[in-house]
């Protein structure tokens, strides 16, 4: 294990703002719209609404895409099986935000994926229902993506060796896209902060303002020193996916259920050989279960069950365990879905409309409401169209009674770039060709670095060529290294060892989170912020 970095070198311009800064400015102003969540809806809308030149606060009570939103399928698609509920105009809708996304908006987070949907003897599809079902999907996307096709089980094979090939009869084949959500996140969290808005994590709501009977602000606590402090806003969203209800309570005591939870939980493997695709495997005529190549991994899930208990709780049990595996196991051999593989496992909570009725089947839409005192609530959602819900939802905004909102919103542009956009692989290039005299830059680093932060990896770089100690692996398994730390901790509002570990960086997933590391993590932190 590498010797904990000094920190002698110069941080550089442009970090965030400390947080007793954050709190004064969260204080001392009224703000057009207070937004209370971090996660894929919060993002989305202060960054739109910034974008439309209001005056944007966004809080929230853990770290940003903390819960739900850092636990998805990694996934940007269009839904191949939304096409068996005649969502035709849906698929195509979520094609051109998907298309957005890993075009113009995030292509140095976005990456394209192939996938296989294996037909096997006895199965629930057949081969020419699948072959018409991924031709139109991909026909959805303008074939932007190759032309959805039916292929053979031995080019299946060869793509991934870890299939099961007994009774394999054929593939089908489609295109769509992946990403790591927790970097989309906080790239999100970051333009919306260079567009205007004021964020803070780790602040809990602890209670609602109220002027004139209306919600005019919330009473925070700082769950890092627990001070406490106030914003004050012309509207307030509430925006905290599974805790929707308990802040739709503190409006109003008496705000009956408005959504129901479905549980995810997904496990993370080591691969034994190279994945060059990703697998769609039907459990039965509607579930289907993925086995997607990530991080040098294999992401295996997910489930889809109703949770009924505290959102702070949710894991992946050994009964999600057995059946993510069990499920895995219908196309990918024994020996490449061994316990000892497993180096991940975590859940999410899908916010789904309240109602009877099976969560798998029910619809993945996003709701707005207005409650008694005037606060907004919204639910649901998904990555792929997070861009479409800000814009849905700051269109709502417009049209609230009292507020004066849209006298005072700007035109947007339609599409506006994440930070750090530019092209991984000429990224890394530059990395290794241009570095600083002296330096030193393994091309596996480089690589990481580029599609973890695009054109942001420079300031990683500069970082290194100051002080090289940073360049030294937080773990000598994985390519993430110390200057990722400083820089999360500067610039990505990273202040505990679970921020860094799980969401700024990916040595959580990989199982190098080690007791040792953690310590190590922490006390560059503590040195950092002191």
């Amino acid at each position: 294990m590498a010797t904990i970095p000094t920190l002698g070198a110069e941080r550089t311009a442009g970090r965030n703002a400390s947080r007793a800064e954050t709190r004064e400015l969260l204080g001392k102003a009224t703000y057009d719209l207070l937004v209370i969540g971090g996660g894929i809806l919060g993002t989305a809308t202060a960054w739109t609404a910034a974008q439309a030149g209001l005056k944007v606060a966004m809080v929230d009570a853990g770290d940003f895409a903390g819960a739900t939103s850092s636990a998805s399928s990694k996934l940007v698609h269009g839904g191949l099986r939304y096409l068996q509920t005649g969502a035709v105009k849906l698929v195509a809708e979520n094609h051109k935000e998907r298309r957005a996304l890993a075009t113009d908006v995030a292509p140095h987070l976005v990456n394209p994926l192939t996938f296989f949907v294996p037909v096997y003897k006895g199965g629930p599809h057949s081969a020419p229902k699948l072959g018409a079902g991924v031709f139109l999907y991909s026909a959805l996307s303008a074939f932007r993506d190759g032309m959805g096709r039916v292929s053979t089980a031995a080019h299946a094979a060869q793509q991934v060796p870890a299939l099961r090939t007994e009774g394999l009869r054929s593939v089908a084949v489609y295109g769509d896209h992946q990403m790591n959500d927790s970097r989309v996140a906080v790239m999100t969290v970051r333009a919306a902060v260079e567009a205007g808005a004021v964020v803070l994590n780790h602040a809990e709501v602890t209670g609602l303002r109220f002027t004139g009977g209306r919600v005019s602000g919330a009473e925070l606590r700082d769950r890092l020193d627990g001070t406490e402090f106030g914003v004050s806003a012309r509207l307030v969203l509430n925006a905290t996916g599974p805790w929707v209800d308990h802040l739709r309570r503190m409006e109003d005591a008496g705000a009956a259920p408005s959504i129901r939870l479905s549980k995810g939980a997904h496990v993370v493997v080591k691969r034994r050989t190279p994945w060059r695709a990703a697998l769609t495997i039907p459990i039965d005529k509607y579930r289907v279960s993925f086995a997607i190549p990530w991080e040098d991994h294999v992401l295996l899930g997910t489930t889809d069950e109703e949770y009924t208990g505290d959102p702070m709780d949710v894991r992946a049990t050994e009964a999600d365990i057995d059946q993510i595996l069990d499920e895995a196991g219908h196309a990918i051999r024994d020996e490449h879905l061994d316990r000892d593989l497993i180096t991940y496992s975590f859940a999410g909570l899908r916010v789904l409309p309240g109602g009877p009725g099976d969560t798998a089947a029910a619809k993945r839409e996003t709701v707005v409401t207005e409650g008694r005192g005037g606060m907004l609530s919204v639910a649901g959602g998904k990555w792929t169209t997070y861009r479409h819900i800000g814009r849905t939802v700051l269109e709502k905004l417009k049209h609230v009674p009292g507020t004066g909102l849209a006298e005072d919103m700007s035109p947007f542009p339609a599409t506006v770039p994440l930070p750090g956009v530019g092209a991984p692989n000429a990224v890394a290039h530059r990395l290794l060709v241009d570095r600083e005299p002296g330096s030193r830059m393994e091309p596996l680093v480089a690589k990481h670095l580029a599609s973890h932060y695009g054109t942001l990896s420079f300031d990683i770089a500069r970082l290194i060529a100051e002080d090289p100690a940073l360049g030294e692996p937080i773990h000598a398994d994985g390519p993430d290294c110390w200057a990722q730390v400083a820089y999360a901790a500067d610039h990505e509002w990273a202040y505990t060892v679970d921020d860094v570990l799980r969401r700024r960086t990916t040595m959580t997933v990989r199982g190098l989170d080690t007791a040792e590391v953690r310590d190590q993590v922490q006390a560059f932190l503590t040195a950092r912020q002191a």
